[in-house]
């Protein structure tokens, strides 16, 4: 298999020769050999890489989720490192102004809540103002491309962890998102995608052959990447979702939980795929930081059949309605609950509370067939 990197520095360099070259980029953006894309590009004969673009978590991936980035200069290549999780998270026509061209090497983990796909489409939407050619360099989606599975985001509940209408696992490629967003929500940027070879749709990460770089601090596994369709909405809840341990997003738990009796009831819900165990832990940062809760670890059995997203629900609500008086959804800080950003819409949480799921589920059953219609038209690989 070849990246979507590796095939432009053999052939499809000529994209960018004679050009004013940008990269939009982190830690992930390597080769088979786990070479940075900076440095690759910046050593490159035929490119003139002048500027960077950082995502969340920050160019070589050192910041927390959250953090703020600042303007700096890279130390590796003395490159200006124009941030888009600060002041903005759309490049400014300044940034713009000394380039031609913006390729974009990241990877994305495959679940709607990840920032980089909106970096991505703030960043098409600035090179169509602007005229600027914007290039992917493809990767694979980790956590394979064949299942789609979650609700769309609906009006009013967009933001940067849900700005566009995709399900909770989509199933795509950063090219293939691209493609998407441009043709089907307006982002009319001159759009090239340098595909993969090799890649197919059935291929986890762990089919690859590339070493696992974690796409964000909190994200250390394939199996955390597997779960985290589900998972992920504990972060709009009082319970810790892992993060300041070893295992984020694959246990969770809180001081007011008995593990034991937690691991039993999931496990009684014969939920395809995955086995819960009891596990105590103690953060050491966000939610109960210092503190020890008691939950439970997630372990997948058959990945095949694993279900994240309904699954992480059916587990949240089985806990709502196990410590009635603990639980919460975190309350909202800005107009809306973080659960129902996250969720991309307040029928979750409602479901919820109400202790029904049906209608629910029916609803985004339907969206997800209607979304893998409509991402047919893009799919690169088969």
């Amino acid at each position: 298999m070849k990246l979507g990197l590796d095939c432009f520095l053999e052939r499809d360099y000529s994209l960018v020769e004679k050009k004013r070259v940008g990269l939009l980029s982190n830690l992930t953006g390597v080769n088979q050999s786990l070479q940075p894309t900076i440095d690759l590009l910046y050593q490159h004969s035929k490119v003139n890489l002048v500027s960077l673009f950082a995502p969340e978590h920050g160019i070589r991936g050192d910041a927390k989720e959250g953090e703020h980035i600042e303007f700096s200069i890279d130390p590796h290549t003395g490159l200006p490192v124009y941030s888009l999780y600060g002041q903005t998270r759309k490049p400014t026509p300044e940034m713009l102004e000394n380039i031609d061209v913006v390729l974009f090497d990241l990877q994305d983990i495959g679940s709607r809540y990840y920032t980089y796909i909106y970096s991505m489409a703030y960043m098409m939407e600035a090179c169509q103002e602007q005229n600027k050619t914007f290039i992917v360099l493809d990767r694979p989606n980790p956590i394979g491309g064949l299942n789609v599975e979650g609700n769309l985001v609906e009006e009013g509940f967009q933001s940067f962890v849900g700005l566009l209408p995709i399900p909770n696992r989509h199933g795509m490629t950063v090219g293939e998102l691209a493609l998407l967003f441009k043709h089907e929500f307006g982002y009319q940027c001159d759009l090239h995608i340098v595909k993969m070879e090799g890649w197919s749709r059935d291929r986890l990460h762990n089919d690859t052959g590339y070493a696992w770089v974690p796409p964000s601090p909190n994200a250390p596994s394939l199996d955390m990447a597997l779960l985290y369709p589900g998972t992920c909405l504990i972060e709009g809840t009082n319970l810790s979702e892992g993060r300041g341990t070893a295992k984020p997003f694959e246990q969770f738990g809180a001081p007011f939980i008995n593990g034991f009796e937690l691991a039993q009831a999931i496990n009684r819900l014969h939920l395809p795929g995955v086995i819960a165990r009891q596990a105590s832990f103690v953060p050491t940062y966000q939610k109960y930081n210092g503190t020890q809760c008691h939950g439970v670890q997630l372990h997948l059995t058959d990945t095949s059949l694993y279900e994240p997203f309904s699954s992480g629900i059916k587990i949240i609500k089985l806990i709502a309605e196990r410590y009635p008086e603990h639980f919460r959804f975190n309350k909202p800080t800005s107009g809306h609950y973080m659960f129902d950003l996250l969720a991309g819409t307040d029928s979750l949480r409602r479901a919820i509370r109400n202790g029904d799921l049906t209608s629910f589920f029916t609803t985004s059953k339907k969206q997800s067939e209607a979304f893998l219609k409509q991402r047919s038209r893009y799919l690169l690989y088969s």
